[in-house]
């Protein structure tokens, strides 16, 4: 059963396509239909970090069930024009791609994928798809912040050509393309 804070989460209504397609995948905009599968998604984004911690599951999935709202809430706020995107892959949810294109800085507010969709190439085959949507479409530059810790995610984004921009708190942002007066 999914609380009534997360049955809640709604999405934008876009009816026009995703503005990002990436070759082999479906992106589709998010729909509160998908919210019982990113909540999944985003509890395994959080599995490695909590497995230490000695709670039962069910106090771990309320946490994260709350954390997941309360995500999903300040996302909505302050990206009220991104585009919440499903990745499908071969007719089934494997993962998201939230990008605020709004700005000649292209955001990648949050991507990811299941964890047995992940190492494979995927996620960078959607990022280089973003990166060369961006710069046909006249972006100055794509950023994204990536946590301190994870540093499989963030060496994907320096082989891409991503550079640190600031380093500091919880979270590293890193841009691309990286000028010489930020590197």
């Amino acid at each position: 059963m999914i609380p009534h804070d997360i049955a809640a989460i709604s999405f934008p209504t876009r009816l026009a396509p995703a503005r990002l397609s990436v070759a082999h995948f479906v992106l589709r905009h998010a729909t509160s239909a998908d919210v019982p599968f990113l909540l999944g998604l985003y509890r395994s984004f959080r599995a490695d970090e909590l497995a230490a911690i000695p709670w039962p599951d069910e106090q771990k999935h309320a946490f994260l069930d709350q954390q997941f709202a309360f995500q999903h809430r300040h996302y909505m706020a302050t990206f009220p024009e991104a585009d919440f995107l499903v990745v499908e892959l071969e007719s089934r949810p494997v993962g998201r791609v939230y990008l605020d294109f709004t700005r000649d800085n292209w955001l990648i507010i949050d991507i990811g994928l299941l964890p047995e969709w992940r190492g494979c190439g995927r996620g960078s085959a959607i990022l280089s798809a973003i990166l060369r949507q961006a710069s046909q479409s006249g972006a100055v530059s794509v950023t994204l912040h990536v946590e301190q810790h994870n540093v499989r995610a963030r060496a994907l984004y320096q082989r891409l050509g991503f550079r640190v921009e600031a380093d500091g708190g919880s979270h590293i942002r890193m841009g691309w393309p990286c000028d010489d007066v930020r590197c």
